[in-house]
């Protein structure tokens, strides 16, 4: 099918479904994996995972390591449920990915993953595209939230709040322990460190390089929560993260990131409309649009027939869209 007339045949959906829709879906077809082209784009099904996924024997493998953290050793994040008053402890699990071609002592560029998406395949995606000088010798942070979910859980108040305290929890707490116990030093460079998640942990990758461009400038969301769903309220941000593309990127100065973006059709609540806040498809849809306005770095993935965070989409894209965040990074041949 034509990219134009599937635009065409899911703008009609939408409007047939009394959807308001004050923007254009992407009219472009996805691009081949070596472009550096910006801007929205289509992708349609059948969706397959890319070859990258596939572990290959000519590569260096990396090593890969698991630990836990304790809340009871947070000074930031002591845990809270929605279910239970007072203090409620928890673990998170950290997955730490270390290149073979990494040199102890040298500033490493990084990424961090919210819930530890992509900590299945990645390791693998990462040993084929670093050996083939795809992106660079970097290390992966890849860690779960602290649990449960939505306003009032400990994920919420990580993922979900509108400031930098995450990233200052990740700057203090979480980097220190893995230099410590794996021998890595991490870049204090901005443009070498990305960001990324899913759902709300895309939202809290976007928190983390916005509230914190010192720290990050390149972001990668799957199905970001650009919603209203932070707890507690903050007079500040009313509306949370709706507020990316409602208000606070759109009457900001320009911020030095990068960002990959992708949203699918069928994506949480995209019957609702604008009143609830809460509709995923048409936040991304317009966070895409004032990244645009603004003349940011983006790339925008609208992806057809799919859903919140899809698995099969993850599979396809995921390699482009580390290729593309790192774009622009120099990229040294290892020794």
């Amino acid at each position: 099918m034509k990219t134009g007339l599937l635009s065409g045949i899911l703008a009609a959906c939408l409007l047939a479904s009394g959807i308001a829709q004050p923007f254009a879906l992407a009219t472009k077809k996805a691009p081949p994996i070596d472009t550096s082209d910006e801007g929205d784009y289509n992708i349609a099904p059948p969706y397959s995972n890319a070859p990258e996924l596939k572990r290959r024997d000519d590569v260096p493998k990396g090593e890969v390591y698991h630990f836990t953290l304790n809340s009871t050793d947070s000074k930031i994040y002591t845990g809270i449920s929605k279910h239970t008053p007072g203090v409620v402890p928890y673990q998170r699990r950290v997955t730490v990915y270390v290149p073979k071609q990494y040199v102890q002592g040298t500033p490493a560029p990084f990424f961090v993953s919210q819930d530890s998406m992509g900590s299945n395949i990645l390791p693998t995606i990462l040993d084929n595209m670093i050996a083939d000088h795809r992106l660079p010798v970097m290390v992966g942070v890849m860690l779960d939230s602290g649990g449960d979910d939505a306003q009032g859980s400990q994920r919420g108040l990580e993922y979900d709040t509108m400031s930098g305290l995450y990233a200052e929890y990740i700057e203090t707490e979480v980097l220190p322990r893995i230099a410590k116990d794996y021998n890595v030093t991490f870049t204090k460079n901005p443009d070498a460190r990305m960001t990324m998640g899913g759902s709300s942990g895309a939202a809290c990758a976007l928190s983390m390089a916005w509230y914190r461009p010192d720290l990050y400038h390149r972001v990668l969301s799957y199905s970001g929560t650009f919603v209203n769903q932070q707890y507690p309220s903050n007079p500040e941000t009313p509306h949370g993260a709706w507020e990316y593309h409602e208000r606070l990127i759109p009457q900001s100065k320009r911020k030095p990131l990068r960002i990959w973006m992708e949203v699918g059709e069928f994506d949480l609540r995209y019957k609702d409309g604008e009143e609830t806040l809460h509709n995923w498809v048409m936040a991304n849809n317009r966070t895409a649009a004032v990244l645009k306005a603004k003349k940011y770095h983006y790339r925008y993935v609208f992806a057809a027939g799919a859903y919140h965070v899809d698995g099969k989409v993850v599979g396809q894209t995921l390699p482009q869209a580390f290729e593309w965040v790192w774009r622009g990074y120099p990229i040294k041949p290892a020794k």
